[in-house]
Order: C-alpha cells, then sequence, then structure tokens
C-alpha cells in the first residue's frame, strides 16, 4: 500500500506531486530545492541553496520518522559542473561516511535553480507504527 505522509509545516509546490510517497519502510522524498514553505524559489549562491534545500529535505525526513542518517540513496541536480567541488564538500557535511549511494547531474536546472535534491529513505519499524 503506498501512503502519502505529510505535516503541515512542511515545503509544499504548485506542482502536481507529493512531497513523500511511503511503501512499508522506504520513504521516497520529491526533489527539494530552495524554495520557502509556500514553493516560492528562493535564489541564493549555491552554498545557500545547498543548505535551503537540504533543510527542506531533513524537514519532510523528519516529519515522516526519518532522518538524514537514514538515507539510503540520493540524486542530485547541480546546475554548473563548476560548482561540483563545493558540492563535494558541502554533500560531506550533511552525510556520513559511510555514505549513501548518490547520483549526481549536471548542466540539467533551469536559471533559476542552483541545486535540487531527491532521496529514499528507511521509516523505521517505531516511527511507522507512531503514523
Amino acid at each position: 500500500m503506498i501512503q502519502y505522509p505529510s505535516r503541515h509545516d512542511t515545503p509544499r509546490s504548485h506542482l502536481p506531486f507529493s512531497p513523500a510517497t511511503q511503501v512499508g519502510n522506504l520513504l521516497f522524498v520529491s526533489g527539494q530545492a530552495s524554495v520557502d514553505g509556500e514553493g516560492a524559489i528562493v535564489s541564493d549562491t549555491f552554498e545557500g541553496e545547498f543548505r535551503r534545500s537540504l533543510d527542506n529535505l531533513k524537514a519532510i525526513l523528519e516529519g515522516c520518522g526519518s532522518s538524514l542518517a537514514l538515507v539510503a540513496q540520493t540524486r542530485n541536480y547541480v546546475r554548473d559542473a563548476a560548482d561540483l567541488p563545493l558540492f563535494n564538500r558541502l554533500y560531506a557535511e550533511c552525510f556520513a561516511a559511510p555514505f549513501p549511494a548518490r547520483t549526481t547531474i549536471v548542466n540539467c536546472l533551469p536559471p533559476t535553480l542552483r541545486f535540487e535534491i531527491e532521496c529514499v529513505a528507511v521509516v523505521p519499524e517505531k516511527s511507522r507504527d507512531a503514523q
């Protein structure tokens, strides 16, 4: 059975997708970018957009009973290849070794975004029972 967990305080989008879907103990989080609570893009430096995107991802994970420590895989979208060294440094600050499986695609975002991240995470049995 597919569930669509959400909380009122997690980032929303006007686009047709759910912030997260859950199947069993796997949580699939849609791409999170540098947006505010209403889904409006907040432009910034690469580091600023990365940090806001991770804050949004973290809010969704925690709202669903998971965390960054329980992320199994990430997919990352970086607008400019020149930002890859900074991306790798920032990523290593947010995820601990051994790191989640990861795919990174460059030169793929519109001019309005510098970074986006999506993930697959685990929701522990205890958290699933509380939902």
